[in-house]
């Protein structure tokens, strides 16, 4: 099969490679790149040049952003296409009319890289769904942040001593704004609700990040036996869902408190399954190119066509998702207990309520930090 690669960055790179290494039967004989980076004669800038080439059966979409994205899978979807794409934002945003597009044509959409880098996320909970219903899930699903916990906690490092860090070994963008205010991990969470629960998930979910992060923090959680991690999370309880993206005091001893560098650990749970672990690198050129050449693959071979049916009936109900929350803040906030120095919690609240109450935190305190605390079993 014949294929175009859309972008040529650390992932469009590491899935060229690994399929000119590693792949039979597949060729990559289109690249799209800018025009001042036409470094290949299978390179144009020119995506309808990529359209006109009847020989180009399937399109690897790996620019990210959301813009052209959209436009090229849509196109290319229409037109009959397979489409792979790594691309979160766009997937978060489109999932139902990508999904529509494919069903139309007939041609495949496969989005096993936009989350979990090469860790086997989605075709898992897939798999799952087969014969289970997803009761929930949840996750460390962005590399770059926890890496930077990871790192604060075992080096008894400040958080931006530890960003500047991750920024020279190439884990966090220059811009690090979408992955510490936990955007990457709410597209990711968004994806993964919309497969594992069978809806098209709302994008208006309760979503905080670690930017506000101290080692004063962690050591306040570590004496009490926690330590923070931020999750991605879902839940689906009769007929209704809900997901959310925090910081999360886990238990020191559980396995996503050991989760090191910039490694991802997702879970799911099914009815008769029961609890399912997923762990591995999260990002990165080859891991994330592995994801998309295993759907490339998959494709080839017709072994998986995943059909994405968000006709569920699941209504969002944001009081599914309760927890108590720790807050260190100079902030005065009503109904809160003494938590430890410069900290309270606030108990029974809804992921939207605590999202709430951080923001009235927030505008008195702008170094508040918040975090649910995990049930300890």
């Amino acid at each position: 099969m014949k294929i175009a690669i859309l972008g040529y960055g650390t992932v469009g790179r590491g899935v060229d490679q690994i399929i000119a290494e590693r792949v039979d039967g597949v060729e990559v004989t289109r690249i799209l790149e800018l025009p001042d980076r036409l470094s290949d004669p299978r390179m144009t800038a020119s995506y309808d040049e990529i359209l006109a080439d009847e020989e180009v059966e399937l399109v690897v979409e790996c620019m990210g952003g959301v813009e052209p994205a959209r436009t090229y899978i849509m196109a290319a979807l229409e037109s009959g296409r397979h489409v792979v794409t790594s691309n979160k934002a766009v997937v978060a945003a489109h999932f139902a009319d990508f999904a529509a597009a494919s069903v139309a044509s007939g041609a495949g959409l496969f989005v096993e890289a936009a989350v979990g880098g090469g860790v086997p996320w989605i075709a898992s909970v897939e798999k799952v769904r087969r014969i289970d219903d997803v009761s929930s899930f949840s996750g460390i699903m962005n590399g770059t942040t926890n890496y930077i916990v990871d790192a604060m906690r075992r080096q008894g490092a400040d958080f931006a001593e530890v960003l500047a860090e991750a920024q020279r070994l190439g884990y966090a963008e220059r811009d690090p704004s979408a992955d510490i205010d936990g955007i990457d991990v709410l597209n990711k969470t968004i994806i993964s609700a919309s497969v594992a629960f069978g809806v098209a998930c709302e994008r208006d979910l309760p979503a905080s990040g670690i930017r506000n992060l101290t080692k004063a923090d962690l050591d306040l959680f570590a004496a009490r036996g926690r330590t923070v991690k931020l999750l991605g999370r879902g839940v689906s309880e009769g007929g209704r869902y809900a997901a959310a993206v925090e910081p999360v005091a886990v238990a020191a001893d559980s396995l996503e408190a050991n989760v090191p560098g910039n490694f991802n650990l997702i879970t799911a749970v099914g009815a008769t399954v029961g609890e399912l672990k997923f762990y591995g690198q999260g990002a990165g050129s080859l891991p994330t190119g592995n994801a998309i050449v295993q759907d490339v693959l998959d494709c080839v071979s017709g072994t998986r066509r995943p059909v994405y049916d968000f006709t569920s009936q699941l209504a969002y109900d944001p009081t599914l998702l309760r927890a108590d929350y720790v807050l260190r803040t100079a902030a005065e906030l009503g109904d809160a207990e003494p938590y430890g120095p410069g900290a309270v919690v606030v108990r029974d609240l809804t992921a939207a309520g605590a999202r709430a109450l951080l923001d009235e935190a927030l505008a008195t305190d702008p170094t508040t930090f918040m975090a649910a605390l995990a049930v300890e079993e």
